[in-house]
Protein backbone atom coordinates (compact mmCIF):
# COMPACT_ATOMS: atom_id res chain seq x y z
CA UNK A 1 0.00 0.00 0.00
CA UNK A 2 1.31 3.67 -0.80
CA UNK A 3 2.36 5.59 1.87
CA UNK A 4 -0.28 8.65 1.10
CA UNK A 5 -3.06 5.61 1.99
CA UNK A 6 -1.27 4.41 5.05
CA UNK A 7 -1.69 8.44 5.78
CA UNK A 8 -4.86 8.47 5.04
CA UNK A 9 -6.03 5.65 7.43
CA UNK A 10 -4.32 8.29 10.31
CA UNK A 11 -6.29 10.59 9.75
CA UNK A 12 -9.07 9.44 12.24
CA UNK A 13 -7.67 10.76 15.31
CA UNK A 14 -8.63 14.11 14.69
CA UNK A 15 -12.19 13.33 15.39
CA UNK A 16 -11.87 10.25 17.62
CA UNK A 17 -15.12 11.08 19.71
CA UNK A 18 -17.03 11.91 16.92
CA UNK A 19 -16.13 8.67 15.04
CA UNK A 20 -17.28 6.94 18.05
CA UNK A 21 -20.56 8.44 18.87
CA UNK A 22 -21.69 8.46 15.25
CA UNK A 23 -20.16 5.32 13.07
CA UNK A 24 -22.44 2.21 13.57
CA UNK A 25 -21.41 -0.74 15.43
CA UNK A 26 -21.70 -4.62 14.19
CA UNK A 27 -24.58 -6.89 14.29
CA UNK A 28 -24.48 -9.74 15.96
CA UNK A 29 -25.01 -11.86 13.05
CA UNK A 30 -21.79 -10.59 11.54
CA UNK A 31 -19.68 -11.25 14.65
CA UNK A 32 -21.54 -14.81 14.69
CA UNK A 33 -19.94 -15.13 10.99
CA UNK A 34 -16.51 -13.77 11.89
CA UNK A 35 -16.51 -16.20 15.07
CA UNK A 36 -17.75 -19.23 13.17
CA UNK A 37 -15.58 -22.28 13.98
CA UNK A 38 -13.56 -21.13 16.47
CA UNK A 39 -13.72 -22.04 20.04
CA UNK A 40 -17.15 -21.40 22.59
CA UNK A 41 -15.20 -18.74 24.25
CA UNK A 42 -12.16 -17.69 21.97
CA UNK A 43 -9.25 -15.28 22.78
CA UNK A 44 -9.90 -12.33 20.29
CA UNK A 45 -7.28 -9.47 19.19
CA UNK A 46 -9.47 -6.57 17.84
CA UNK A 47 -6.83 -5.39 15.34
CA UNK A 48 -6.93 -1.58 14.10
CA UNK A 49 -9.28 -1.14 17.00
CA UNK A 50 -9.82 1.79 16.54
CA UNK A 51 -12.11 3.81 19.19
CA UNK A 52 -13.69 0.17 20.10
CA UNK A 53 -16.59 0.20 17.88
CA UNK A 54 -16.02 -3.65 17.56
CA UNK A 55 -14.29 -4.49 21.03
CA UNK A 56 -17.02 -3.46 22.96
CA UNK A 57 -19.58 -5.99 20.65
CA UNK A 58 -17.42 -8.61 21.40
CA UNK A 59 -16.63 -7.91 25.10
CA UNK A 60 -20.52 -7.95 25.53
CA UNK A 61 -20.37 -11.31 24.99
CA UNK A 62 -17.98 -11.71 28.01
CA UNK A 63 -14.77 -12.98 25.08
CA UNK A 64 -10.96 -11.98 26.45
CA UNK A 65 -10.29 -9.30 23.94
CA UNK A 66 -6.99 -7.33 23.42
CA UNK A 67 -6.90 -4.21 21.77
CA UNK A 68 -4.40 -2.89 19.55
CA UNK A 69 -4.77 0.63 17.77
CA UNK A 70 -2.13 2.87 16.64
CA UNK A 71 -3.72 5.93 16.67
CA UNK A 72 -3.06 7.62 20.18
CA UNK A 73 -6.19 9.97 20.04
CA UNK A 74 -8.16 6.48 19.17
CA UNK A 75 -6.97 4.22 21.49
CA UNK A 76 -7.85 6.74 24.50
CA UNK A 77 -11.40 7.04 23.61
CA UNK A 78 -10.78 3.16 23.74
CA UNK A 79 -10.04 3.10 26.96
CA UNK A 80 -12.03 5.84 28.29
CA UNK A 81 -15.12 4.16 26.77
CA UNK A 82 -14.12 0.39 27.23
CA UNK A 83 -12.96 0.10 31.03
CA UNK A 84 -11.28 -2.59 31.68
CA UNK A 85 -10.35 -4.05 28.15
CA UNK A 86 -6.59 -4.92 27.79
CA UNK A 87 -5.66 -2.22 25.12
CA UNK A 88 -1.81 -1.71 23.82
CA UNK A 89 0.08 0.65 21.00
CA UNK A 90 0.16 -0.74 17.90
CA UNK A 91 -0.37 -1.59 14.31
CA UNK A 92 -0.83 -4.54 12.06
CA UNK A 93 2.68 -4.30 10.56
CA UNK A 94 4.09 -4.48 14.69
CA UNK A 95 1.64 -6.82 16.72
CA UNK A 96 2.89 -6.44 20.55
CA UNK A 97 1.88 -9.61 21.22
CA UNK A 98 3.51 -12.99 21.40
CA UNK A 99 3.37 -15.79 18.96
CA UNK A 100 0.18 -17.80 18.65
CA UNK A 101 -1.34 -15.76 21.26
CA UNK A 102 -4.73 -15.62 19.97
CA UNK A 103 -7.84 -17.93 18.64
CA UNK A 104 -9.21 -15.36 16.45
CA UNK A 105 -8.08 -11.86 14.39
CA UNK A 106 -11.08 -9.48 14.00
CA UNK A 107 -10.62 -6.40 12.29
CA UNK A 108 -13.17 -3.78 11.89
CA UNK A 109 -13.33 -1.03 9.18
CA UNK A 110 -9.22 -0.93 9.11
CA UNK A 111 -7.97 -4.42 7.04
CA UNK A 112 -7.86 -2.03 3.68
CA UNK A 113 -5.23 0.54 5.51
CA UNK A 114 -2.89 -1.99 6.24
CA UNK A 115 0.23 -2.65 4.70
CA UNK A 116 -0.33 -6.70 3.83
CA UNK A 117 2.66 -7.35 2.54
CA UNK A 118 4.57 -6.93 6.32
CA UNK A 119 0.79 -7.23 8.16
CA UNK A 120 -0.18 -10.41 6.73
CA UNK A 121 3.20 -12.35 8.54
CA UNK A 122 2.45 -10.83 11.74
CA UNK A 123 -1.15 -11.92 12.00
CA UNK A 124 -0.42 -15.42 11.17
CA UNK A 125 2.49 -14.99 13.84
CA UNK A 126 -0.14 -13.98 16.65
CA UNK A 127 -2.56 -16.41 15.60
CA UNK A 128 -2.59 -20.05 17.02
CA UNK A 129 -3.01 -22.98 13.78
CA UNK A 130 -6.78 -23.14 12.06
CA UNK A 131 -6.79 -19.35 14.01
CA UNK A 132 -9.73 -17.20 12.28
CA UNK A 133 -8.94 -13.81 10.79
CA UNK A 134 -11.98 -12.20 9.64
CA UNK A 135 -12.05 -8.30 8.19
CA UNK A 136 -15.39 -6.20 8.68
CA UNK A 137 -16.67 -3.47 6.50
CA UNK A 138 -20.49 -1.70 7.43
CA UNK A 139 -21.88 0.24 4.49
CA UNK A 140 -24.99 1.12 3.17
CA UNK A 141 -26.71 -1.73 0.80
CA UNK A 142 -26.34 -1.21 -2.05
CA UNK A 143 -29.17 -3.99 -3.18
CA UNK A 144 -31.37 -0.82 -2.27
CA UNK A 145 -32.01 1.17 -5.50
CA UNK A 146 -32.11 4.69 -3.06
CA UNK A 147 -28.83 3.79 -1.54
CA UNK A 148 -26.88 3.44 -5.08
CA UNK A 149 -28.33 6.70 -5.99
CA UNK A 150 -27.51 8.71 -3.16
CA UNK A 151 -23.98 7.17 -3.08
CA UNK A 152 -23.98 8.58 -7.00
CA UNK A 153 -25.41 11.70 -6.26
CA UNK A 154 -22.86 12.15 -3.42
CA UNK A 155 -19.54 10.97 -5.04
CA UNK A 156 -19.86 13.42 -7.20
CA UNK A 157 -19.42 16.49 -6.07
CA UNK A 158 -16.17 15.15 -4.21
CA UNK A 159 -12.43 16.10 -5.39
CA UNK A 160 -11.14 13.55 -2.84
CA UNK A 161 -12.46 10.09 -3.78
CA UNK A 162 -13.77 8.07 -1.35
CA UNK A 163 -11.85 4.98 -0.23
CA UNK A 164 -13.50 1.31 -2.51
CA UNK A 165 -13.01 -1.32 0.35
CA UNK A 166 -14.95 1.61 2.71
CA UNK A 167 -18.03 1.64 0.25
CA UNK A 168 -18.15 -2.35 -0.10
CA UNK A 169 -16.30 -2.64 -3.42
CA UNK A 170 -13.41 -4.17 -2.25
CA UNK A 171 -12.40 -6.92 0.48
CA UNK A 172 -8.71 -7.23 0.45
CA UNK A 173 -7.37 -10.12 2.37
CA UNK A 174 -4.13 -12.59 2.79
CA UNK A 175 -3.48 -15.74 0.85
CA UNK A 176 -1.06 -18.16 0.93
CA UNK A 177 1.67 -18.81 2.40
CA UNK A 178 0.17 -17.76 5.63
CA UNK A 179 -3.64 -18.17 5.02
CA UNK A 180 -5.92 -19.78 3.26
CA UNK A 181 -10.08 -18.08 2.14
CA UNK A 182 -12.80 -18.99 4.25
CA UNK A 183 -15.30 -17.39 2.29
CA UNK A 184 -17.53 -14.18 2.56
CA UNK A 185 -20.51 -13.68 3.75
CA UNK A 186 -23.18 -10.41 3.72
CA UNK A 187 -25.58 -9.40 6.25
CA UNK A 188 -28.08 -7.05 5.87
CA UNK A 189 -29.95 -5.37 8.49
CA UNK A 190 -31.60 -1.67 9.59
CA UNK A 191 -30.48 1.16 11.23
CA UNK A 192 -32.50 3.56 12.82
CA UNK A 193 -31.32 7.13 12.49
CA UNK A 194 -32.03 10.72 11.42
CA UNK A 195 -30.69 12.68 8.77
CA UNK A 196 -28.04 15.03 10.89
CA UNK A 197 -26.77 11.93 12.66
CA UNK A 198 -26.18 9.70 9.23
CA UNK A 199 -24.09 13.40 7.98
CA UNK A 200 -22.20 13.04 11.18
CA UNK A 201 -21.10 9.99 10.40
CA UNK A 202 -20.54 10.79 6.80
CA UNK A 203 -18.34 13.64 8.24
CA UNK A 204 -15.72 10.81 9.76
CA UNK A 205 -15.11 9.17 6.63
CA UNK A 206 -12.13 9.64 5.31
CA UNK A 207 -12.74 11.28 1.60
CA UNK A 208 -14.61 13.85 3.99
CA UNK A 209 -11.93 14.87 6.75
CA UNK A 210 -9.63 15.51 3.72
CA UNK A 211 -11.95 17.64 1.83
CA UNK A 212 -11.73 21.47 2.15
CA UNK A 213 -14.67 22.67 4.49
CA UNK A 214 -16.38 24.42 0.90
CA UNK A 215 -16.08 20.97 -0.82
CA UNK A 216 -17.29 18.97 2.27
CA UNK A 217 -19.81 21.61 2.81
CA UNK A 218 -21.52 21.20 -1.17
CA UNK A 219 -21.83 17.73 -1.23
CA UNK A 220 -23.31 17.55 2.63
CA UNK A 221 -25.95 20.19 1.05
CA UNK A 222 -26.55 17.74 -1.53
CA UNK A 223 -26.65 14.76 1.01
CA UNK A 224 -29.13 16.59 3.23
CA UNK A 225 -31.81 17.16 0.23
CA UNK A 226 -31.74 14.12 -0.55
CA UNK A 227 -32.80 12.60 2.78
CA UNK A 228 -35.00 15.23 3.41
CA UNK A 229 -36.92 15.04 0.57
CA UNK A 230 -36.32 11.76 -0.68
CA UNK A 231 -36.26 9.24 2.37
CA UNK A 232 -36.66 10.51 6.12
CA UNK A 233 -39.96 11.35 8.14
CA UNK A 234 -41.00 14.77 8.53
CA UNK A 235 -38.91 14.62 11.95
CA UNK A 236 -35.75 13.56 9.99
CA UNK A 237 -35.87 9.67 11.02
CA UNK A 238 -35.15 6.88 8.65
CA UNK A 239 -33.89 3.22 8.57
CA UNK A 240 -30.69 3.30 7.26
CA UNK A 241 -30.51 -0.17 5.18
CA UNK A 242 -27.27 -1.30 6.05
CA UNK A 243 -25.01 -4.36 5.15
CA UNK A 244 -22.20 -5.64 6.85
CA UNK A 245 -19.33 -7.60 4.84
CA UNK A 246 -17.16 -10.50 6.55
CA UNK A 247 -14.20 -11.71 4.88
CA UNK A 248 -13.00 -14.70 6.46
CA UNK A 249 -9.53 -16.71 6.31
CA UNK A 250 -8.05 -19.19 8.18
CA UNK A 251 -4.46 -19.38 9.20
CA UNK A 252 -2.60 -22.47 7.61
Amino acid sequence: MPDDEVDRGRTFGAVARAYDDHRPAYPDAAVDAALAGTAERPRVLDLGAGTGKLTRVLTARGLDVVAVEPDPAMLAVLRERSPGVEARTGSAEGIPLPDGHVDAVLVGQALHWFDLGRAAPEMARVLRPGGVLAGLWNGGDDDVAWIREFGELTVRGRRVPGNPAGGGDATPHPGSPWFVDDGEERVTWGRPTTVDEHLADIATHSWALLSTPQDRDAVFAVAREFLTGRVAGPDGRFTMPMRTIVRRSRRL
